[in-house]
């Protein structure tokens, strides 16, 4: 297939009392995709934090906590994909690998299956605050309508591990994201129309909205949803497909059509993938 349809949501965060309730305010986004027909759903990073404010208290419980909560977790989503015949980027959730927190983009295919994508350079709070560890690799993910990868916010500000995600095949990055305030917003935003005019691909990216009152460092959050283009002719001039209302729960659909990639990749005004220097600097292997 040369088309796919990709839906982002815009999750707004708020104090839950239960799994259940939050279970439900997923649901209630995919089920809203699905009457677009969505292909493919988006979430944004950190989703699963509100789980922590079911401790209580001023705090919450800590960021160790969420590991717990994995096979409720990756159960909701993969009824979810199957139910709705969607494939659903989960947004990321924290999970325990070796003793280590690592943050944990998941996908949800239709047919049951799930695939990980660990984020590979973490922050500072994450290191400090939340003794976060990065991933050790990045993969690409083959699906019916094409070939996609999962790079976690921080990640897509360092252009060499987009390079190679592109070098692998993949045609569209999703972007899970989660900023609290519009300076870390904005390194986001730019770096994703960055990345696409460097490797004439889609970028798909969302963000946390609204306010988590029990749990630090997820008091105040600043998200916007987007589907990024690149910058030529076949494609919007501001290299906008679509985007949501800042700061407000919603969610956003568009179609991407894959052979206007290949057209300029072959034809556009210019080759911004062919045309790197790799006798003046590394490539991507």
């Amino acid at each position: 297939m040369n088309k796919m349809r990709v839906s982002a949501v815009q999750f707004g965060l708020r104090d839950v009392d239960s799994f259940e309730e939050f279970g439900r305010q997923v649901e209630h986004h995919v089920r809203n995709a699905s009457e677009y027909g969505t292909q493919f759903l988006l979430f944004p990073e950190f989703l699963t934090t509100p789980l922590l404010s079911i401790g209580g208290g001023l705090s919450g419980d800590p960021i160790g906590k969420l590991p717990d909560y994995t096979d409720a977790y990756t159960g909701l989503f993969g009824r979810l994909a199957r139910d709705y015949g969607t494939w659903i980027v989960g947004g990321t959730h924290v999970t325990r690998s070796g003793g280590q927190l690592r943050n944990t983009a998941f996908l949800f295919a239709p047919d049951g299956s799930v695939r990980t994508q660990d984020k590979l350079h973490v922050t500072p709070t994450e290191r400090s605050d939340w003794n976060m560890k990065e991933g050790e690799g990045v993969q690409v993910f083959d699906t019916p309508y094409g070939t996609i990868g999962v790079l976690t916010c921080y990640d897509i500000e360092f252009p060499e591990i987009v390079r190679m995600v592109r070098a692998k095949g993949a045609d569209v990055i999703f972007c899970p994201s989660c900023t609290d305030d519009r300076h870390g917003f904005h390194r986001v935003r730019y770096c994703c129309h960055a990345r696409a005019v460097e490797n004439q691909i889609y970028v798909v990216t969302t963000g946390t909205v609204g306010s988590l009152r029990r749990v630090d460092f997820m008091r105040a959050n600043y998200g916007q949803a987007v589907v990024i283009t690149p910058n030529d002719i076949p494609f919007p001039p501001r290299g906008i497909l679509s985007e949501g209302e800042i700061n407000e729960e919603m969610l956003i659909t568009a179609d991407l059509d894959l052979t206007l990639l290949e057209e300029v990749r072959r034809s556009g005004s210019v080759f911004t993938w062919r045309d790197r220097r790799t006798d003046l600097y590394p490539d991507w292997k």
